[in-house]
């Protein structure tokens, strides 16, 4: 399924751009990033148990936000990319 991660850490403190860092290293782990602040993360359901278990385990609930958006695959996702960024297709070829 297609995850879509989106989070907003507040960097006014030392320990704010530390968990910023270490938020951003975990959808790396997981994802590809295509906004400074948004991840599309291909998982099975377990995987994604485990990234929101991680997730929630660096950010703080009181100063930051993190938003899961699980798309349906029954209805289809559509995205549509305009400017310079080009997501990698996974599920196409991986050697042109």
């Amino acid at each position: 399924m297609l995850v879509i991660v989106c989070y907003d850490v507040n960097t006014e403190t030392r320990e704010g751009r530390r968990r910023l860092r270490r938020v951003a290293k975990v959808c790396e782990g997981t994802g590809q990033r295509v906004q400074k602040s948004v991840f599309e993360c291909q998982v099975t359901l377990a995987e994604l148990e485990t990234l929101e278990r991680k997730l929630l385990a660096e950010i703080s609930l009181e100063q930051d936000c993190l938003r899961l958006y699980r798309m349906a695959e029954t209805r289809g996702c559509e995205v549509r990319e305009y400017g310079k960024f080009k997501a990698t297709d996974f599920d196409g070829p991986l050697v042109l």
